[in-house]
């Protein structure tokens, strides 16, 4: 009879994302051929409570269908389309479909490579649960980290509670 020890969960996780690296790994067409596989694996990931987030939703293999079939936590809108939201009607029209697409599916929407106040106030105007970006920070060690900015984000009560508790 095989006993679980501390630490368990942790192996678990790295074989689970192990094999789904094995089947990324091959490329974005390799994963969506094996469907099942692919799901079975996100599956055990989120059952051990690990977020699972949609990636550069809006380009290859990220589509309404990936969205349909598999359980993501987040979708993250990739930054082609905040590039071009200044500029562009379309990419407006775009990103204001997929924040309703996310609110409809009670899944938050991340836009990534956010760099410019104008697309971060679209943005907000829009709605958007959550942003990434130059414009709010590069990368870095977390080690040392102070919050650089203040942002006064539309977000829900529930999640003004969450941020406050945290800090």
């Amino acid at each position: 009879m095989y006993q679980r020890q501390a630490g368990d969960e942790l192996s678990i996780v790295q074989r689970a994302t192990n094999r789904a690296a094995c089947v990324g790994g091959r490329g974005e067409a390799a994963t969506m051929a094996d469907r099942d596989r692919a799901l079975h694996v996100l599956r055990q990931i989120k059952a051990m409570g690990v977020g699972v987030a949609l990636d550069d939703f809006g380009t290859g293999y990220s589509s309404l269908e990936t969205l349909r079939a598999f359980p993501f936590d987040k979708i993250k809108l990739d930054r082609f389309f905040v590039s071009e939201l200044e500029d562009s009607p379309q990419a407006v029209a775009i990103i204001r479909a997929v924040l309703a697409l996310g609110k409809s599916l009670s899944i938050p929407v991340l836009a990534e490579g956010i760099e410019t106040e104008s697309q971060l106030a679209v943005l907000c105007r829009e709605g958007c649960d959550e942003v990434q970006g130059f414009l709010l920070g590069y990368p870095r060690l977390v080690a040392g980290y102070e919050p650089q900015i203040s942002v006064d984000w539309p977000a829900s009560p529930a999640k003004r509670d969450d941020i406050s508790n945290a800090a």
